[in-house]
């Protein structure tokens, strides 16, 4: 069993602190993260947390799964590896292959 846990459902209030304090209830937790807006720097409501051990992190499932964390049911569950994106050619920045400079036509 994988020891990297996704939470979901945080409130918008709680801090990286305070959920790797929840977490340690169930066991050693070695990181706690809440993910942030890039753009705005608030909370995007879900984060992830490790635990030490692979029984840490089956504890912390069976304590915090479907139970409130400051007013919020949580969802946690194993965390699934991010699923590799291909970059779309062209567009964007640089636009692709559409030539220099200036010019006539």
């Amino acid at each position: 069993m994988e020891k990297k846990l996704y939470v979901g459902g945080i409130n918008y209030r709680t801090t990286d602190d305070g959920l790797r304090d929840s977490f340690a209830q169930a066991g050693e937790v070695v990181s706690a993260q809440i993910l942030l807006d890039k753009m705005t720097g608030r909370s995007r409501g879900f984060g992830f947390v490790e635990m030490a051990t692979p029984e840490g992190a089956q504890a912390a499932i069976d304590m915090w799964n479907d139970k409130e964390l400051e007013g919020r049911k949580l969802i946690v569950n194993i965390a699934k590896p991010p699923e590799k994106r291909e970059r779309p050619m062209g567009g964007g920045m640089g636009g692709g292959n559409r030539g220099g400079f200036g010019g006539r036509y």
